[in-house]
């Protein structure tokens, strides 16, 4: 009969699905909850971290007394060619630890040297993690801005050592009197005493402060660098717990070095494009698969090597492991897709200038038979130039984003430009890619789950961020700028004339006049150095060894 053909029917879908839905209840359980949140925390700040000034935006404005910071590049940028040699190197690199550990038999001694390899390789990274984080705990306690009860944005100067706000009507600047701490909001009240008040501003020039060191020996400059005190406490945190994991081996300790290389590799290594992000990924996919569907050397080598090459969750009914390739290659085309949305927030922000462009032709008359007889035409076009707004670094901007932006907000105050620009800005790329991950992350856990097997994460995590990433570009009808954008530096222009439609639209193919702008900064200290060098040269002096220690400071008082 139809209705229990229906019945039976019903029973056979249930008991099929049965075990994917034991699987999704046993993701509720907290290592697995781990496995996704932990890389999703690691890619979010990771593409935070390798945020840099874009090719759409100029470059910022220096205040009195700074010196422009040299624009940090990639290390490595990949290129096409590196579709074909990353999945070569690797497998070259996985088959060989495999036959050394098969030699071994004991992978106790393998697992000594590559400790101790990877030990000294993470200093690097967790130096990297330990400064960032301590700069955003500086920049929530010591922020340069933050808003009052009536939406009223305050300003805090160090070097008037003032907090002042701007007058509606005018827009001069108003100091008040009543706040003479760098701390903001309620934190100003508890401060009473003086000599604290005075002290805080002290405080606040030493971890926020330069301080330029050069060594001299015999006459000759052997080195000039900008250090930080955070550059020093950073350096002291990495070497402690490199070291600390190196003779205890503590699981925690790995995870916590894995998480640093995963962080650092974002700010070392991208793709220069998503055409070749995604041929990378794609050509990744293919290895992940085959080393672990069709060969042992994947599987064999994960458990037998303990070192902080993965990321391990333990638990009193088991422990999983998580690659850190799983994290560091999707996580690398979703960085991009960050610094894409912040190369499209600055984009949109560009203005045209109408400039008027004169052209001189030379024309000979029909009769002409000297150059003197030529005649010489200036025919004047108007042309636009596209003038780029000014970027804003995102260091020391977190602080600034926490203290304007009101409870129940996301984003800050409207009066607040330079957080909400920095941080704030719309991340419709880097958003869906999250999503894409982490569904991707969920459908790996079930299979693994149901069929007991551990699997390739790349299988269902390349599909998941590229296609989250390449649809989400279809939707918005900006293929055309994915496809374009690219980080080679050929899009970082500083002054260029375009043709414009009726529209007020660059046309398509424009004519571009690039023309080489000078950036005068403001003299800094390095030159006021040499000059005094000099004059003691001048002198008949020379100066035999030189170990200075500079930091730049200027106080004013305020009236």
């Amino acid at each position: 009969m139809p209705s229990e053909n229906n019945s039976t029917g019903d029973a056979g879908i249930q008991s099929g699905l049965q075990p994917v839905l034991d699987a999704l209840t046993s993701i509720l359980e907290p290592h697995y909850l781990l496995m996704i949140l932990t890389p999703l925390t690691i890619i979010w700040l990771g593409a935070h971290g390798s945020l840099r000034r874009p090719a759409s935006a100029a470059p910022a404005k220096l205040k009195k007394g700074e010196k422009r910071r040299e624009e940090e590049k990639f290390a490595e940028g990949l290129v096409a060619s590196d579709a074909i040699r990353y999945p070569l190197m690797l497998g070259a690199v996985l088959v060989g630890l495999y036959y050394l550990i098969q030699w071994l038999q004991d992978p106790a001694i393998l697992n000594k040297v590559l400790r101790g390899y990877m030990t000294v390789m993470s200093v690097a990274g967790l130096g990297q993690l330990a400064g960032d984080a301590l700069d955003l705990l500086v920049s929530l306690v010591f922020p340069t801005m933050w808003v009052g009860d009536s939406a009223k944005v305050y300003h805090i100067d160090p070097h008037r050592r003032c907090q002042y706000a701007l007058d509606d009507e005018s827009g001069n600047e108003m100091v008040i009197p009543s706040r003479d701490t760098p701390l903001p909001g309620c934190l100003d009240g508890w401060v009473t005493s003086e000599v604290v008040r005075s002290w805080l501003w002290e405080v606040r020039d030493l971890l926020t402060e330069e301080w330029t060191v050069r060594v001299v020996i015999y006459g000759k400059k052997l080195g000039e660098y900008e250090i930080r005190l955070n550059d020093l406490v950073r350096s002291v945190i990495a070497a402690a717990v490199a070291l600390a994991y190196h003779f205890t081996g503590w699981t925690a300790l790995s995870n916590l070095l894995s998480f640093a290389m995963c962080y650092f590799s974002f700010t070392l290594i991208s793709p220069t494009s998503f055409g070749i992000g995604t041929a990378v990924l794609v050509s990744l996919f293919v290895y992940d698969v085959v080393m672990v569907f069709y060969t042992p050397y994947m599987i064999t080598v994960a458990k037998a090597i303990d070192a902080p090459i993965k990321l391990t969750f333990e638990t009193a009914k088991g422990a999983s492991m998580l690659g850190l390739g799983d994290i560091i290659i999707p996580g690398m085309m979703m960085a991009l897709a960050l610094r894409f949305d912040l190369f499209m927030h600055y984009q949109r922000q560009i203005k045209l200038e109408p400039v008027q462009l004169l052209s001189k032709s030379v024309s000979a008359s029909t009769d002409a038979t000297t150059p003197e007889n030529s005649k010489a035409s200036t025919t004047a076009t108007t042309g636009h130039r596209r003038i780029k707004p000014t970027f804003i670094d995102t260091r020391g901007q977190w602080g600034n984003r926490f203290w304007t932006t009101p409870f129940g907000r996301l984003s800050p105050v409207s009066g607040a430009s330079e957080p909400a620009a920095a941080t704030a800005f719309p991340k419709p790329y880097f958003y869906a890619s999250l999503g894409g991950y982490a569904g991707a992350m969920v459908v790996t856990m079930v299979v693994m789950l149901v069929f007991r097997h551990g699997q390739p994460a790349l299988l269902y995590l390349v599909p998941g961020v590229t296609g989250a990433l390449w649809l989400t570009g279809l939707a918005r009808g900006e293929i055309k700028d994915m496809w374009a954008y690219t980080e080679d530096g050929s899009l970082d222009t500083e002054d260029v004339v375009v043709e414009v439609d009726g529209e007020g639209k660059v046309v398509e193919g424009e004519r571009e006049r690039k023309e080489t702008e000078g950036n005068s900064g403001p003299k800094d200290d390095g030159e006021d150095i040499e000059k005094e060098r000099q004059q003691r040269t001048a002198a008949g002096l020379k100066e035999l060894f030189v170990l200075s220690v500079t930091a730049q400071r200027v106080a004013e008082s305020v009236s």
